[in-house]
């Protein structure tokens, strides 16, 4: 994406994201903030209970994630110095991305058609709550409401018997994995207008991504004709199958994740791999069918086996096993897993206090070679740098200020 510039006028993280994996992928993108009060992120010190705030520290994970790579110019567009800026700025642009709602982009004048008028080829994209069209369109809306809430995820995943829904898994879920859905149709939209000189207008809600993300789900209802039925969980396996499904707990705590998907298959190497050889010959798991029809008794026995062994001990079983597995880890685990690490997928970047810090990197790699990132920049650190790009000279910078048309 060298070369290709992406003018962001975007708060929170959904938008933002995409941005941020853009710039992974080397494109120049310009964070357009409030020259008061910046993005209103910058404000967010506490998510799903937990302290964003580090004590003599610049970087704050919830502004770095979705905002790594970028430089960011505080502009005042209610002004006609920062109007002035904002307008050169696009006529510079290849990509414009605003997740402001329809009266805002109105109010502003950064609607498509107002910036369409300003530079007829840019790309337009506006990241929605509930997508631009119908009863809603102008409303707004977060991941934990759009996505988790309304496109069946919190429903599907909490139990029958819960007594409340269970929240997202972590802060941003479904505003990250939007963030990649737009860097996708942004890289779609620049080959369709570097192929027929057709630019577009991209659309991307949350809704809509919290939908194509539930999909197998949704579509299965649809198909049904009413909501999914909520079975219990087996205590081990599925109904059908022992090698899949609910996980097994090692002797020492830790969750093992079966995911061999063909029980006739593998049946025979764990039991040869655990220690129970003989099961193998057993007439009740002697074929595949078998093993669907008597999988409660195997997922007893299989069970017993990952039960009777530590976590490094069934690591030191499975090497070189064919069937799939993985131990069910926390985050921090996660962010250090070997095999992450040896993919480049968690990359380093120095802080705005020159600290060594750690952040995941977006999922795509070209010619087998992560991304080298850089911090997120500080509210309206590159302002000067930016205007002077833009042929502004130190009087006009001055000049600027004083109107509080720029930060």
């Amino acid at each position: 994406m060298t070369g290709v510039r992406i003018v962001e006028l975007a708060q929170f993280t959904f938008v933002p994201a995409s941005g941020a994996v853009l710039a992974d992928w080397g494109a120049d993108v310009i964070k357009i903030e409030h020259a008061e009060t910046g993005d209103a992120q910058r404000g967010l010190v506490s998510i799903l209970g937990m302290d964003q705030d580090r004590e003599s520290s610049s970087f704050f994970p919830i502004m770095e994630g979705p905002n790594r790579g970028k430089r960011s110019i505080g502009l005042n567009l209610e002004t006609p110095g920062g109007r002035a800026v904002f307008e050169d700025l696009v006529r510079s642009a290849d990509v414009f991305v605003t997740n402001f709602r329809e009266p805002t982009r109105k109010k502003l004048r950064v609607d498509v058609d107002d910036v369409r008028s300003i530079n007829p080829q840019v790309i337009y994209m506006r990241g929605t709550g509930m997508g631009p069209k119908g009863d809603e369109g102008p409303s707004g809306g977060y991941d934990q409401t759009a996505f988790w809430a309304r496109s069946g995820h919190a429903e599907a995943v909490t139990p029958a018997e819960h007594d409340r829904l269970l929240s997202m898994p972590t802060g941003a879920y479904g505003d990250n994995i939007g963030g990649m859905t737009i860097a996708g149709g942004i890289a779609a939209a620049l080959f369709r207008r570097a192929s027929t000189g057709e630019t577009s207008v991209i659309d991307v809600s949350l809704l809509g991504v919290g939908m194509w993300t539930a999909s197998f789900g949704i579509n299965a209802a649809l198909l049904t004709g009413g909501p999914l039925p909520h079975h219990r969980p087996s205590q081990h396996g599925s109904p059908r199958n022992p090698l899949s499904g609910s996980p097994y707990r090692t002797s020492d705590g830790r969750w093992i994740n079966l995911g061999m998907l063909q029980p006739g298959r593998y049946w025979p190497e764990i039991c040869e791999r655990l220690g129970r050889a003989e099961l193998i010959t057993d007439e009740r798991f002697a074929t595949g069918d078998q093993i669907i029809a008597n999988a409660a008794v195997a997922a007893g026995y299989v069970a017993e086996m990952i039960g009777a062994l530590t976590l490094a001990e069934f690591r030191k079983r499975m090497e070189g096993a064919r069937g799939q597995w993985a131990v069910v880890q926390n985050f921090f685990e996660a962010g250090n897993d070997p095999q992450a690490r040896a993919n480049g997928y968690v990359a380093k970047v120095v802080d705005a206090d020159g600290a060594d810090r750690e952040l995941v990197v977006a999922p795509v790699q070209f010619d087998e070679t992560p991304p080298v990132i850089t911090r997120a920049p500080q509210f309206a650190e590159h302002t000067d740098e930016i205007l002077r790009e833009l042929g502004r000279d130190d009087n006009e910078l001055l000049q600027l200020k004083i109107d509080g048309a720029v930060t």
